[in-house]
């Protein structure tokens, strides 16, 4: 087969753009912006992300926060305004607490702390992370259907929106 044969097109099941709604953004600094750029080129380079009984894709994604709700504001190239979805924040509350705490004590230790302690807080970083992002991907379900590591970013961009720094 010759190396120059055109690949099959793209699914229609992903997100092309990704916004942050601005008013939704609280205080920040260099690590979560940081985190928040990478999370969203790392979803637009490769993702999975069907709508239950749609077919419009690839859709755009705008991420807000609503009265302790994550709200999903999502369009497609036939329809800007196709879909809006909100997910509560409540079951996510505990564990992007525990996040946040987590994530501080790995940025102190990067700066001062002997290689085998900045491990040991990333696993347990890691692990907070996954957790949320199984139960963000478990509260879409209902209506969005993402595979894990999609999940995994929009965890990393619902933690940047909800940090209060």
């Amino acid at each position: 087969m010759d190396a120059m044969t055109p690949n099959a097109e793209p699914s229609k099941d992903r997100l092309s753009e990704i916004t942050l709604d601005q008013k939704s953004l609280g205080r920040t600094n260099a690590n979560i912006e940081h985190e928040r750029e990478v999370a969203i080129f790392d979803i637009i380079d490769g993702n999975s992300f069907a709508i239950e009984g749609f077919d419009d894709g690839p859709y755009t994604l705008n991420l807000g926060l609503a009265d302790d709700r994550l709200q999903l504001n999502i369009g497609s190239v036939l329809n800007p305004a196709l879909l809006q979805h909100s997910v509560p924040l409540t079951p996510l509350k505990r564990i992007m607490k525990d996040y946040f705490m987590v994530c501080e004590s790995y940025y102190e230790a990067v700066r001062t702390a002997p290689p085998a302690r900045i491990q040991a807080i990333d696993v347990s970083r890691r692990s907070l992370h996954d957790e949320g992002s199984v139960v963000l991907r478990e509260r879409l379900a209902s209506k969005i259907v993402v595979d894990s590591d999609t999940a995994r970013r929009l965890f990393t961009l619902l933690c940047a929106l909800h940090w209060k720094g």
